[in-house]
């Protein structure tokens, strides 16, 4: 994996929406399936919080970071997978495993037939609908990680 690839949020995202979703899930409010991710820091072993997008097929439980090599991804690496999802005041431990690139195709479809309208604009022109070949180019840029 590189670390190469990273769409840091803009001032508008970072300081009214990401706030406005946090909150909201925070008071127990999902939005659009928003869970606020707990993890360990990497270097500050302090727990970081920020919020992400739920992704559920067929029961199984997805995080895709569409901004690509976030902070939140290299923390969960550096946690072994282990973090935790909060929603309210309920919050749930979980351990994730990374799914491998050529593993990701209908992942990410069923992420961008969702969240289109909110994160599309990170996938580099590619949509639910995108052949195959373009699904399969963009894999390397957005980590995806399963929910065991």
């Amino acid at each position: 994996m590189s670390d190469a690839h990273y769409k840091e949020p803009g001032w508008f995202t970072r300081n009214v929406f990401n706030r406005i979703v946090a909150g909201a899930t925070r008071i127990g409010i999902s939005v659009w399936g928003s869970r606020v991710l707990r993890v360990k820091g990497r270097k500050s072993g302090e727990i970081r919080t920020v919020p992400v997008n739920l992704l559920t097929i067929d029961g199984t439980r997805y995080l895709v970071a569409p901004r690509g090599e976030t902070q939140w991804v290299r923390n969960l690496r550096a946690a072994a997978g282990n973090g935790e999802l909060a929603l309210g005041k309920k919050i749930e431990p979980f351990h994730a495993t990374e799914v491998a690139d050529a593993d990701k195709e209908e992942i990410l479809r069923a992420y961008l037939k969702r969240w289109k309208a909110e994160v599309g604009v990170f996938f580099d022109g590619v949509s639910a609908t995108s052949p195959k070949e373009e699904v399969e180019r963009i894999a390397p840029l957005h980590p995806v990680f399963v929910l065991d």
